[in-house]
């Protein structure tokens, strides 16, 4: 298809007159319908260990809530806190109680500035929105095969006392759908770090969010850091917010006992107690990792064959294009489309002409600036499949005009 072919297909595309909004990662209705059990899952209102939970209290979570994501995070439940609906802001608290307080008795950081952060790139837009915030200068680190450019951190982390921190999706990365290898894991918990005070933020998002038929497993972090003498260093983040509801769902941080203190200590002056109602709920509906694993196989029934569409039309429209290629996810909720230099920006502009709503170009980086001007975050899950096969038809084609303009 020369560039005159793919314009005149653009204009008809435009002609259609589509209205999708592909910007975030958001579960489907239908989705969200897995789970609408939940509101009546309710056994009452006492917790297991007879507490009220309408009441004040449990600012690190009921028990039995503890108990299911210490199952599904491999860890101790002394090790785990069950605290609201939102993992990222569970996120943004860690970083705010170090800013403020400081960690492993170490001064706050915010008396250490300026302090910075490892950011693998593409990575994921509200981590470093996190950081912008509370002024975290950011450190771009290449992503590979197998997870970050563990050379070149490990030489940063150990030159730098001022670099504090390192965020990582793990799993089916945002947005290119990696996966850390056991390497990888192995070589972050045992790196030397020139600051005493170092953290890796281990943002477990996807650990279910399987698409193919494999269940891909990676190695447990926390255990890594302790077997190699930083016990402090990682703390994990998850949440059921692409599991249940999105906007009422839990949120978990787990760590080493003295994280878990430390955190405890913290969170106290902010809350007398999160919703346990919503957690008793959701015990009660999910009961145990198998009952997880079972729902998320619902969830991925409905997603495979959204991606499959989006790939599929790619290849027929994007195939053997010089410096175009996209990712193959095995999970997770992204598509990462790398366009030739310079043409992402175009790209996503004449999408969003075409009545396509995408996340910014340069969203998957620090500041919002990718140097290359190449990578777009496809997110293929709120449309119908229907609506996703042809939005992915005039991404393409948008693309298209972009190469030849």
């Amino acid at each position: 298809m020369n560039h005159a072919e793919s314009l005149a297909q653009y204009q008809s595309f435009k002609e259609l007159g589509l209205k999708l909004d592909m910007s975030r990662g958001k579960p489907a209705p239908e989705q969200l319908d897995l789970s609408l059990p939940l509101l009546d899952a309710l056994p009452g209102f006492k917790a297991a260990d007879g507490s009220d939970t309408r009441n004040y209290g449990g600012a690190v979570g009921l028990p039995e809530a503890r108990a299911l994501f210490a199952e599904l995070l491999d860890l101790p439940a002394a090790q785990v806190v069950v605290d609201g609906n939102s993992s990222l802001a569970l996120m943004h608290d860690t970083l705010a109680f170090a800013m403020l307080h400081g960690v492993s008795g170490q001064e706050p950081w915010v008396r250490q500035a300026p302090i910075s952060f490892l950011c693998p790139v593409p990575g994921y837009d509200r981590h470093f929105a996190i950081c912008e915030a509370l002024g975290i200068r950011m450190i771009n680190v290449p992503m590979g095969d197998g997870g970050p450019d563990m050379d070149l951190v490990e030489r940063l982390v150990a030159e730098d006392a001022g670099i504090k921190g390192m965020w990582c999706v793990p799993k089916y990365s945002n947005p290119g759908g990696v996966v850390y290898s056991d390497e990888t894991v192995r070589r972050l918990a045992a790196m030397k770090t020139a600051a005493p005070d170092f953290r890796l933020m281990w943002d477990d998002a996807y650990r279910f969010h399987h698409l193919g038929e494999e269940r891909i497993a990676i190695a447990n972090v926390v255990e890594a850091c302790a077997a190699a003498g930083n016990p402090d260093r990682a703390i994990v983040f998850a949440s059921t917010s692409k599991v249940t509801l999105a906007g009422a769902g839990l949120a978990a941080l787990a760590s080493s006992p003295a994280n878990v203190a430390w955190w405890t200590r913290h969170v106290s002056v902010r809350t007398i107690g999160s919703d346990k109602v919503n957690q008793l709920r959701h015990v009660a509906f999910l009961k145990d990792r198998a009952g997880v694993e079972a729902l998320m196989e619902r969830h991925r029934l409905i997603l495979k064959p959204k991606f499959d569409a989006v790939l599929a039309q790619f290849e027929a429209l994007l195939g053997g294009v010089a410096d175009v290629s996209w990712t193959h996810p095995q999970g997770g909720y992204f598509i990462d489309l790398l366009t030739p230099p310079g043409k992402a920006r175009r790209t996503v502009e004449l999408a969003r002409e075409a009545g396509i709503t995408l996340t910014p170009a340069g969203a998957a980086f620090p500041y919002g600036k990718d140097p290359s001007d190449r990578h777009i975050r496809i997110a293929p899950s709120f449309p119908t499949l229907g609506d996703i096969t042809e939005a992915a038809r005039g991404i393409a084609l948008s693309l298209r005009v972009a190469i030849g303009e």
